[in-house]
């Protein structure tokens, strides 16, 4: 089933929003022969490739994620936390090195799982994530907050989840005490759905955001409104973000 989650996911990347447009517009200007509606979805490409890689577009985006947690981090002596659980963002193969290797989202996110780990001290860090190839997300992860310092009796590896909704179902069938204080690692923009499905499980669940893709506004107004590549990037991320919150809310109906 992993090969048609993946084809899935694909369908609601705004990369392919962009391609499909431009090639609808090819067909109508070039097989059906109606010009003007293929410059119609022509411009419609760009707009929506000029919207997703401008500054503005992108702060608006990951406000409405991340706004709830752009705020200080609980005292550690007010919020005692039993188990920290990092979820994975990612990792790559490489045949020629017969290695896996996290990616940028999942070193950003052990990195601050660990630090959370000494601040808050709980009894278990988990790592959750399944893999592709050679190793699981869980697996790379937890060899890295051991290389970090956690202590290698204080890691547990989950590594059957594929998505957001199975990293709560599979840590769910790790503890049997519901009242577990559970403090919750991943990037701030998903954590909304995170801890949406967490809570279903759990009662006390602390949100701990690794990074934001949020800022304050950079530069001039006009450079804010000249396409770059790394708003287009996140907002790629963001908008693929909403989509899966908007799937998640109707699957829950």
């Amino acid at each position: 089933m992993q090969p048609v989650y993946d084809v899935f996911k694909s369908f609601v990347d705004p990369a392919f929003w962009v391609f499909a447009l431009l090639f609808i517009s090819l067909i109508f200007c070039f097989v059906s022969g109606k010009k003007k509606t293929g410059v119609l979805f022509l411009l419609l490409a760009l707009v929506v490739f000029y919207g997703l890689s401008i500054e503005p577009v992108s702060r608006y985006l990951s406000y409405r994620l991340e706004k709830d947690y752009i705020k200080p981090l609980p005292a550690a002596d007010q919020t005692p936390l039993d188990v920290i659980v990092v979820l994975g963002g990612g990792a790559y193969d490489i045949h020629a090195l017969n290695q896996s290797f996290a990616g940028e989202s999942s070193i950003a996110r052990v990195v601050y799982a660990v630090q959370m780990f000494h601040r808050y001290n709980p009894k278990y860090l988990i790592c959750s994530g399944t893999g592709r190839e050679k190793a699981s997300i869980a697996e790379i992860m937890a060899k890295l907050a051991g290389d970090l310092g956690v202590p290698k009796e204080k890691i547990r590896i989950e590594d059957k989840s594929r998505n957001t909704y199975e990293h709560a179902v599979e840590f769910n069938k790790l503890f049997a005490d519901k009242n577990l204080r559970i403090g919750l690692v991943t990037s701030a923009y998903h954590l909304k759905r995170s801890e949406t499905e967490f809570r279903k499980y759990f009662k006390n669940v602390t949100p701990l955001p690794a990074g934001y893709l949020y800022f304050s506004p950079l530069g001039t107004a006009a450079v804010r409104y000249v396409p770059q590549s790394q708003w287009l990037l996140n907002n790629c991320l963001v908008v693929k973000e909403h989509v899966g919150r908007l799937w998640y809310g109707i699957k829950d109906i």
